[in-house]
């Protein structure tokens, strides 16, 4: 992980990935929120009726970005093609989320950190690789709560008790966690997700 991690409030999208918008008539950042949202809602309609027996698949990781954001992007669920100023390089997306599923299998079943450790950790990770245009943190988040509740039968990170779309003092203790996992030093970032 040699890039320097920067977790801006919203990755700043390419023309083309905008061209992908589907709501023609969203004019305003709010507007935009409110329609992901609602598709996200719908998203956790669909996995509560859905007895995900493995998300930790290369599979399941896309399925879910589509089912998040496909109503509001024609690219959701397909990985970006270019690079940020966060993430891996474009072309190592889908290998590095390999890895990371095979890491994780790996941390389970050898029992290597605590069960909210291992999430914290796929939840970091998961979160540097970059995997999408954009909605990779509530992406990342959806993921980590799902991957505690299949594997762990465990409860869901609290995620700070707040909403992490909004620019705030939670928001910014969430990024310098995370700045704080980049160095190896998860313990922020697991404080913060179960407050």
């Amino acid at each position: 992980m040699s890039k320097s991690k920067i977790y801006p409030q919203e990755t700043p999208l390419d023309p083309d990935e905008e061209n992908g918008l589907l709501i023609a008539h969203i004019t305003t950042r709010k507007e935009l929120n409110y329609w992901e949202q609602s598709n996200i809602a719908q998203a956790m309609q669909w996995l509560a009726k859905k007895q995900q027996k493995n998300s930790l698949t290369v599979i399941f990781i896309r399925k879910l970005h589509k089912k998040m954001f496909g109503m509001v992007w024609a690219w959701a669920g397909e990985f970006r093609k270019s690079d940020k100023n966060i993430g891996v390089p474009a072309r190592l997306v889908a290998s590095e989320l390999q890895k990371l599923c095979d890491d994780a299998e790996f941390w389970v079943r050898n029992k290597t950190f605590s069960s909210d450790e291992i999430a914290a950790r796929f939840h970091h990770r998961l979160t540097w690789i970059h995997p999408f245009p954009n909605g990779n943190g509530r992406h990342a988040r959806l993921m980590t709560d799902l991957f505690l509740k299949t594997i762990f039968n465990a409860p869901c990170f609290t995620w700070g008790s707040v909403n992490l779309i909004q620019q705030d003092s939670a928001r910014k203790r969430y990024v310098s966690a995370l700045q704080s996992a980049d160095a190896g030093d998860f313990r922020p970032l697991l404080d913060f997700v179960r407050t």
